[in-house]
């Protein structure tokens, strides 16, 4: 039987290779996740009711329902109700399907972070601005930008931070994330089986990231700290 030595350089490797699946899957969700967000927070305060009202239902449903049930029905819905299975049956589609549902969850989180860093800025600088004769696409963000991201990085901080785990979630569609890789192990991979510690091992990779994260965020509080 192979020792703990042994296995452990098979392991490792198994889980890198998740652990890159996972920071892909990071990294796609924060560049999508973040522009939609502030454009759907802009939607929200549009003069369009109809507008308004559609995306303020989204925000609802999205919000008040579990992220691992909207990966389901994103990645089984076309082909079970559809019949049109448009993400295939690879690691590819599996991964797409992952980053529409992971995009479109934190989206709407985004979103009411960005409302909420949009409406705790004082309504006397967009007066100001006006009357100096600059419009409300100037006033935005040459003025309120840098201010709303000095607001919002704090709970940002923390959406991103909970970001990093919930990629976990994307194993419910056997995505072959880091925790896959761990979980591999017991269920037999490799020629190893029954081995539990692989999973627990999982646990440093997040752990690492999110340390990792937790300083570059807190510096980057630190350098907005001139809007105090």
């Amino acid at each position: 039987m192979d020792t703990f030595f042994d296995q452990l350089p098979v392991v490792l490797n198994s889980l890198n290779i998740g652990f890159l699946q996972t920071l892909k899957l990071f990294v796609v969700t924060l560049i999508g996740a973040i522009p939609l967000g502030l454009l759907i927070s802009l939607g929200t305060r549009s003069r369009i009711a109809p507008l308004r009202g559609v995306l303020k239902i989204i925000i609802w449903v999205v919000r008040g329902t579990p992220l691992m049930i909207q990966l389901l029905i994103i990645y089984y819905f076309p082909g079970l109700v559809l019949h049109n299975p448009v993400w295939g049956g690879d690691e590819i589609g599996r991964f797409l399907a992952s980053s529409v549902a992971f995009i479109i969850n934190y989206a709407c989180y985004f979103s009411e972070i960005f409302r909420g860093g949009i409406e705790g800025i004082p309504v006397g600088q967009e007066e100001a601005g006006l009357v100096l004769g600059m419009s409300k696409r100037q006033i935005f963000f040459k003025v309120k930008l840098l201010q709303m991201v000095k607001r919002i990085l704090p709970p940002m901080s923390n959406e991103i931070l909970t970001l990093v785990k919930d990629t976990s979630l994307a194993r419910i569609i056997a995505l072959q994330e880091v925790i896959w890789a761990g979980q591999a192990f017991m269920k037999g991979s490799q020629g190893i089986s029954g081995a539990i510690w692989p999973l627990f091992f999982s646990a440093l990779y997040y752990l690492i990231f999110n340390g990792l994260l937790t300083v570059l965020l807190g510096k980057a509080e630190k350098k907005l700290g001139y809007f105090r």
